[in-house]
């Protein structure tokens, strides 16, 4: 009787070694969901970055065009100029000395563009950048659109495919 109630001990002691390779089965699938989770919580927050830097830039155009209201605003800018990056390493001159021979509108709005397009290309490697403006009516109104590509990590299969067919896009609608 005693040996029975050893050897019952003994089988009821422990985990088998089944019992153990199914624990840790179950935790690396949980830990490799737990990674997945977070590269694409690193992915979302580089989107994120990418899509509050292109509203920043499109605003700080928006600033530039109310700043020279002579170019924009007057009917004189072309109905669309389309800025990339060639735009950021055409020569242009500077624009920066005060006083009677300072230059004029359309060579201000040059240099604006041109620096604009060096601050786009830092920040959002690859974009695209079209300005509209409608000419015909007063007020002048304008659209800046600015497209780029961004690396993104997709959960599945069908956001994959959106990725690829949708490059993101900002748009602003300025009145200069």
């Amino acid at each position: 009787m005693y040996l029975n109630r050893t050897r019952n001990r003994k089988r009821s002691a422990g985990f088998s070694l089944v019992e153990v390779m199914v624990a840790l089965v179950i935790c690396s699938i949980g830990l490799l969901g737990l990674a997945k989770m977070e590269s694409l919580a690193l992915s979302s927050t580089g989107v994120a970055a990418a899509r509050s830097l292109a509203a920043i830039q499109a605003s700080s155009l928006a600033a530039a065009m109310h700043a020279n209201p002579g170019y924009w605003a007057a009917g004189i800018a072309p109905a669309s100029t389309t800025v990339n990056a060639a735009t950021a390493t055409t020569a242009v001159t500077a624009c920066t000395t005060p006083g009677a021979t300072s230059c004029i509108p359309a060579a201000l709005a040059a240099y604006d563009l041109q620096q604009w397009a060096v601050a786009l290309q830092a920040l959002l490697p690859g974009f695209l950048s079209t300005i509209t403006c409608s000419l015909g009516t007063f007020p002048v109104t304008c659209t800046i659109q600015i497209q780029w590509a961004e690396n993104a990590v997709a959960a599945n299969a069908q956001q994959t495919n959106m990725a690829v067919i949708q490059a993101p896009t900002y748009v602003l609608y300025v009145q200069p």
